[in-house]
């Protein structure tokens, strides 16, 4: 009798490489320009308010406080809209919107018009903009790249954010100094051009909406990605620890380049080389993203990623002039580490338990809450460096960041290895 035939073993798949995925590469390279724009700006702007405008310690944080006024302001709104419009279509209107307005400053002063107040203007109509743009990019990974993927993916768009912050910087600086501030500002409208094209070359699938979507009341909308995170303890306890992260860290933010230039003596030069040192933390961290994350667990990598590297931001405050400034370099270093490794943790979990027709809501809910507290800390910041002096606020900035992994280490996480997978927030590894 003739054996029956044996059936072959079925054979896995493997997920196609994302070097391979001409979505994510367009995706990818665009924001790697334009996160080195947005890094040149950061330099940019705070030298222009403190040494060409000679803005008061008070006037450059005010500059931080109205760029994330607008997360305050708008998040949920732009959540809602995420979700109701092609997300492509709003990033690019946003990336072409912060050109012009950027493009406005070096034409202002060469008409001799630029003023405090106009920068003011620029910065908060710019922050807008990043809060719509923000919120829909957050939200357009998962529909390029598969579920399994998404931590790559989001490690990979982390490593170009900190290549960006190591070069960016260190071009802003150099090049405030050679051309001045003002004409700095040439160079980041390019970049948001090039993300503008770049994400026009992009061929997304379309997004399916619910058929009950638009029945929904605006107001009742506008709350479901608040109701999903309530329903979630374990990003209940994450907002938590990346809201007060956030707003101590936004503190030092608003702070970090009056310190450099008035107390540590920096040229512009050198203020852009000890950012850029800064990212090698986050640099490092995010290329070593996916194999930690699997190596430590994606839940215990949360904790660990906030707790360890605390004790050095008390670098920055006990900086000295000179060499002293590797202090401050170390510092910011630890803490790029710490938000790359924790952010690409956090943010592949959110995409991977919210279901797609809400994501836009959840990321807007969440940038709401964790970046709606910036401003507020960068008046904290700038409040008490005028009262106290620049560096025992410092001090008090550092410490106020690192007790933020408070929420994580003292919760359900410190107990599990790896997140939970479902959207019920129970379960996981241990």
């Amino acid at each position: 009798m003739t054996p029956p035939p044996v059936a072959a073993a079925p054979q896995r798949t493997r997920p196609r490489t994302l070097w391979r995925s001409r979505n994510f590469a367009l995706l990818w390279g665009g924001q790697t320009v334009s996160e080195v724009g947005t890094r040149i700006s950061g330099v940019a702007v705070p030298l222009l308010a403190a040494d060409t405008l000679r803005a008061s310690v008070f006037q450059v944080a005010l500059l931080t406080f109205l760029a994330w006024l607008p997360y305050l302001l708008f998040s949920l709104p732009a959540g809602l809209l995420a979700d109701r419009v092609d997300q492509r279509r709003l990033m690019v209107a946003c990336d072409l919107g912060r050109a012009a307005l950027l493009l406005s400053l070096p034409m202002a002063a060469l008409a001799g018009r630029l003023t405090l107040p106009f920068l003011y203007v620029v910065v908060s109509l710019s922050g807008v903009l990043t809060v719509l743009f923000t919120v829909a990019y957050k939200s357009t990974l998962p529909r390029l790249v598969p579920a399994e993927q998404l931590v790559e993916g989001n490690a990979r768009l982390a490593v170009s954010q900190d290549a960006a912050q190591l070069f960016g910087p260190m071009v802003g600086g150099a090049l405030t100094g050679l051309v001045g501030a003002a004409r700095t500002f040439l160079g980041t409208a390019f970049a948001f051009v090039v993300s503008a094209v770049t994400l026009l070359l992009i061929r997304q699938p379309a997004a399916t909406r619910p058929a009950t979507a638009g029945r929904v009341p605006v107001r009742a909308a506008l709350t479901e990605g608040l109701g999903f995170i309530r329903r979630q303890p374990i990003l209940v306890r994450i907002l938590a620890c990346v809201t007060t992260s956030n707003f101590f860290a936004m503190a030092t933010s608003s702070l970090e380049v009056t310190y450099l230039v008035r107390e540590l003596h920096a040229s512009p030069a050198v203020v852009g080389v000890v950012f850029s040192l800064g990212a090698v933390g986050g640099l490092v961290s995010g290329a070593l993203a996916d194999r930690l994350s699997r190596w430590l667990g994606s839940a215990r990598v949360i904790w660990v990623a906030m707790a360890v590297p605390g004790p050095l931001y008390l670098l920055v405050p006990l900086a000295r002039p000179g060499w002293g400034l590797v202090l401050y370099a170390v510092g910011l270093a630890a803490f790029s580490a710490n938000a790359v490794l924790f952010n690409v943790a956090i943010l592949s979990y959110r995409q991977r338990i919210t279901p797609p027709e809400l994501l836009g809501r959840v990321n807007a809910s969440f940038l709401w809450i964790c970046f709606g507290v910036v401003p507020l800390g960068a008046l904290f910041g700038g409040t008490l460096g005028s009262q106290w002096g620049l560096r025992p606020a410092l001090v008090v900035t550092a410490l106020g960041t690192w007790s933020a992994a408070l929420f994580v280490v003292c919760s359900p996480l410190r107990r599990m290895r790896d997140l939970p997978a479902n959207p019920c927030g129970s379960g996981g590894g241990r």
